[in-house]
């Protein structure tokens, strides 16, 4: 039975998953969820839609999340590299407005599961990129919401691409304090 690894990250609830990647002159295969190893990991989501993205070198996505009642995410690059970041938006939270990234790609399968109560956003850095990933609650967009990826009071530190790629709606979000 394939093993997984939990990482407890610096915000709280936000959990990095390593999965064991078996290998040999075929390719590979990766057990990429199992609901039993999530449970005792303390993620007990109930996971309702998958969602593929397909992007270019450069694009950027975020900051997002859905506002009532949330919507908790499970995020995995199957093929590329991306930097994937996740930042605290709970009001109450000692940690309200810190980012945590991770590099999510096609060789490690590593997967960030983002809580409710997490914006989350990533920038593609290697030619494309399919980004898929679980959520636990169907998409309304009259929930969706979201704030400026480069608000300064947040400060992400987006790495440096040559070319970033950014929807307008992304491009004119306002920063996070007017928003939450």
């Amino acid at each position: 039975m394939a093993e997984m690894e939990f990482v407890e990250l610096p915000l709280a609830g936000l959990v990095l998953a390593k999965p064991r990647v078996f290998r040999d002159e075929r390719g590979f295969f990766v057990e990429t969820y199992s609901e039993p190893r999530y449970r005792a990991a303390g993620i007990s989501c109930t996971w309702v839609q998958d969602n593929h993205s397909r992007s270019a070198k450069g694009t950027l996505r975020g900051m997002h999340f859905q506002t009532t009642p949330g919507q908790a995410k499970l995020v995995r690059c199957a093929s590329g590299t991306i930097w994937d970041v996740a930042v605290d938006i709970r009001k109450d939270s000692p940690t309200f407005g810190r980012w945590h990234a991770e590099i999510l790609d096609g060789e490690s399968h590593h997967q960030l599961f983002v809580p409710i109560g997490f914006a989350h956003g990533f920038v593609v850095l290697s030619a494309s990129a399919d980004v898929v990933y679980k959520v636990s609650s169907v998409y309304d967009g009259a929930t969706e919401s979201g704030f400026a990826y480069r608000d300064p009071a947040v400060a992400i530190a987006w790495p440096i691409v040559d070319e970033l790629i950014v929807s307008a709606r992304d491009r004119d979000a306002r920063p996070l304090a007017e928003v939450v």
